[in-house]
């Protein structure tokens, strides 16, 4: 046999196997994906070519790309997407292969190339049949649903001067940190300093509309106060794009597909392509005019269900935000089944800067991930009637005691690499003593308190004050913190007058005895004067910023008060709670009010200003959120009205009250968005007294003495002024946003914000109320037949802070006589807020 034949073919296909395998190993191969800078989210379909060249390819959905090639054409890569700048980056001809991330910065879009076919915009079709389709694309259209989340939010300081931190005297002793210093997705440095992680069932019920949260699982690292727990779950970032608003730090901003888009948006049909195997439109957005609240961005929806795929939201520069120079918002949706698709992904990002340290800055990144479990079934509503959740939000006992194990498994995503280390990085810069000691330094100046072991000293601002009274005035306050009990709390504090020598002072007792829902016990005793507080957050005279915004020749009233006060508080997971009080009071006013020599009663014994009542508030706030301290709570409000009515009975001869007596008072209020013309809040109060009572516990409608303005008191009022025993009113407050400064040019790059305000009282004195305190020239007057009315305008956010009321007092009016009183008045305040 010959053999020599079969050995070349042999020889010939061994020659086309190995040419085979080793010519991909001469090929070049460059890879890569395209990224938003801002977000990191991925640009589909973006144009990468190598620069001079006509090689070129078109990046895939998910933004990937890749070249294999025999040899380079050209030094350096160019990534092109509409509405985002063009980069060029280098290429390596030392490398067989190479991995390139390009990271596009947006640029603006531009409505100059748009084709329009026998007069009309194809993108506006699409769109018309996007918002006849919202009802039905819209999944909050479904009577229940439940979802399994992911939550992860990252606060980073962003653009650190590496060289600039190893230098500085302050940080040395956090260099440590340095070691998880990272380059962000942007490519900016940037150091962590907060970290979460929550994994959640979500639960939705249209009607009647309830939903619920239960958190399985929360990891943080930065965060020492467990309540904050409960706003790093979903139920606080929603954001639906088939709303017509979009809530942006408070602040609605018309969405690109509203049903009033059109009024707002100029839009651009720029590409069709398939996602997933469904074909799609990309169309881009541009605000037809700036300094609104809007949006520019681009979508792709689907073509035949018109189903948003992906929404990319940045906000304008020109917005009327504060502290935030960027923000931008994601939303993706993957089909369900063939017809209806779900949310699987959120992404906001926002950059802060510091009013005082612009270069100071910080970058917020949260990213949301849904798994839908259920639609339309008892999965998702049996949950409602379950007695073991009865709060809308609920942390697992042990949500935040789950292993890493646990983590590494139910994580809809896997950790990146510098995420990973911020956990240890930032628990470690927690304990570090110097860390502590700037951290409470900083809690100092802010709050005005020093804790000292078990105790806290402070506010520093109560320290010192005066008036006409008492001249100078100096207090000491001491109270307890966690370190002596989580569940007590101890208040007190004592003051001295350097001109009447009289000690005052104040002790109380706070006993929780459930913080959800919020069951307590309170008790204190007080001897001082009346400071004329009413709420929480309103300013009073006991404080030493006061003492230059005090209206000069207004003469001030005292009353003081020696008071008993025991309180059972109890609410329930429906919004409704009980509020039981005790008071037992004596007064002695000082002149130029009536004293209790003025009503002294012929024959009694004892003050003849005394009095013992018992009182019952009824309150019922659906779904309202509070923010909790380690012993008292801030309310973030309710989406829904809030109720209240207070039922009161005086006990004449219990522990020498002189007076029977019974009051009954109700309000009504709100703060509710009214897009887009801002927020209104309102406040409608009334109530009426029954028996014949001296001033001090009649109806004071609240007057203000200061220049500082006052949102729940009349500002052109003084205090003491009116008596009523039957009254109603109102306050109303509505803020306009940018308002009319919107479109002045040069105003509207200061972002002032407008508003206008509205109160008024009216009221009755019954004739033995007026006999008996409208005595002896007293200062009081009746509202009987002359309503009181005030109405006023002014600037807000002057320079992010600061904010100007202009009052007019419209009626009654001042007469002549009362050269201290004004019809008009000028007030200022501070405001925090975006």
């Amino acid at each position: 046999m010959d053999h020599q034949p079969m050995l070349k073919n042999l020889l010939c296909l061994v020659t086309l196997l190995l040419a085979w395998v080793v010519a991909p190993a001469q090929q070049r191969i460059v890879a890569g994906s395209v990224l938003d800078a801002h977000t990191g989210e991925a640009l589909p379909f973006a144009g990468v070519q190598f620069k001079g060249t006509d090689v070129g390819v078109v990046a895939d959905e998910n933004g990937r790309f890749i070249f294999r090639l025999d040899h380079l054409p050209s030094d350096s890569l160019l990534a092109s997407v509409l509405g985002y700048h063009r980069m060029i980056i280098a290429v390596r001809h030392d490398a067989d292969s190479q991995y390139i991330v390009f990271r596009l910065e947006r640029s603006g879009y531009t409505m100059n190339e748009v084709v329009v076919h026998a007069g009309v915009n194809p993108a506006l079709i699409i769109l018309r049949k996007i918002i006849q389709r919202k009802p039905y694309n819209n999944m909050d259209r479904f009577e229940s649903y439940k979802e399994k989340v992911y939550n992860k939010l990252e606060f980073d300081i962003n653009k650190i001067d590496k060289n600039k931190f190893l230098h500085s005297k302050l940080f040395q002793p956090f260099q440590f940190v340095l070691n998880n210093v990272d380059t962000s997705e942007t490519g900016d440095i940037y150091l962590p300093i907060l970290f979460t992680e929550t994994i959640s069932d979500y639960y939705f019920q249209r009607t009647p509309h309830r939903t619920k949260e239960i958190i399985i699982a929360s990891k943080t690292s930065g965060i020492q106060n467990k309540s904050i727990t409960r706003y790093l779950g979903t139920m606080y970032q929603n954001v639906n794009v088939y709303d017509n608003f979009i809530p942006v730090f408070d602040k609605q901003f018309v969405s690109p597909i509203a049903n009033i888009a059109t009024l707002y948006y100029d839009y651009q049909l720029v590409d069709t392509q398939y996602i997933d195997g469904r074909r799609c439109f990309h169309i881009t957005f541009i605000p037809k005019r700036k300094n609104e609240n809007v949006f520019t961005g681009d979508f792709w929806v689907n073509d035949t269900t018109f189903a948003i795929q992906k929404m990319n939201l940045e906000v304008t520069s020109n917005a009327n935000l504060n502290f935030v120079s960027r923000v931008s918002l994601v939303q993706e949706y993957k089909p369900y089944n063939d017809s209806i698709w779900f949310i699987s992904k959120d992404k906001f990002v926002a950059d802060f800067y510091t009013p005082v340290a612009r270069k100071l800055t910080f970058i917020g990144r949260k990213t949301t991930l849904y798994e839908p479990l259920a639609i339309n079934d008892t999965a998702a509503t049996n949950i409602f009637d379950n007695p073991h959740y009865k709060d809308n939000i609920v942390v697992l006992p042990d949500a935040r005691e789950r292993s890493d194990s646990f983590w590494t498994v139910h994580r809809f995503e896997p950790l990146a690499r510098q995420e990973k280390g911020v956990y240890e990085m930032v628990d470690s810069l927690q304990h570090n003593p110097t860390f502590q000691k700037y951290s409470h330094t900083v809690q100092f100046l802010v709050t005005g308190v020093k804790e000292v072991g078990p105790l806290e000293l402070g506010p520093y601002y109560y320290e010192l004050s005066a008036n006409h009274l008492e001249n100078i005035r100096l207090r000491l306050d001491v109270g307890t913190n966690i370190n002596f009990s989580k569940n007590i709390y101890l208040s007190n504090y004592l003051a001295y007058g350097t001109a009447d020598r009289t000690f005052k002072g104040h002790t109380s007792a706070l006993w929780i005895l459930h913080r959800r829902p919020r069951i307590y016990l309170y008790a204190s005793y007080t001897h001082d004067l009346d400071n004329g507080a009413i709420y929480y957050d309103q300013i009073n005279t006991d404080n030493i910023f006061t003492l230059a915004v005090y209206k000069p020749g207004v003469i001030q009233k005292f009353v003081m008060v020696d008071e008993k006060r025991m309180e059972f508080y109890r609410e329930d997971y429906s919004g409704f709670s009980q509020h039981i009080t005790f008071l037992n009071q004596q007064f002695s006013p000082y002149a130029p009010l009536p004293t209790k020599d003025d009503f002294a009663i012929d024959g009694k014994t004892g003050n003849p200003l005394s009095s013992s009542e018992v009182s019952l508030e009824l309150r019922y706030a659906y779904q309202e959120q509070f923010l909790e301290g380690n012993y008292y709570r801030i309310s973030l409000g309710s989406d829904y009205p809030i109720v209240d009515v207070k039922f009161t009975l005086g006990m004449k001869g219990f522990l020498n009250g002189q007076y029977a007596f019974q009051k009954v008072a109700a309000n009504i209020s709100d703060y509710m968005s009214i897009a887009p013309f801002g927020h209104l809040y309102y406040n409608f109060f009334g109530g009426k007294i029954y028996g014949t009572l001296p001033f001090v516990l009649l109806q004071v409608p609240p007057g203000n003495n200061l220049y500082y303005y006052d949102k729940y008191a009349f500002d052109m009022m003084q205090r003491y002024e009116f008596l009523c025993d039957e009254y109603a009113g109102f306050m109303i407050e509505h803020e306009l946003g940018g308002g009319i400064f919107t479109y002045i040019p040069l105003l509207n790059k200061l972002k002032l914000r407008q508003f206008w305000t509205a109160k008024g009282i009216i009221g009755n004195l019954s004739p033995a109320n007026a006999q008996l305190n409208l005595v002896n020239q007293g200062p009081f007057k009746t509202l009987q037949g002359n309503p009181y009315l005030e109405l006023g305008t002014g600037v807000e956010n002057i320079l992010h802070f600061f904010r100007i009321d202009f009052v007019w007092r419209v009626t009654p009016k001042i007469q002549p006589t009362e050269s201290y009183h004004h019809n008009f008045g000028v007030f200022g305040s501070v405001q925090l807020d975006f």
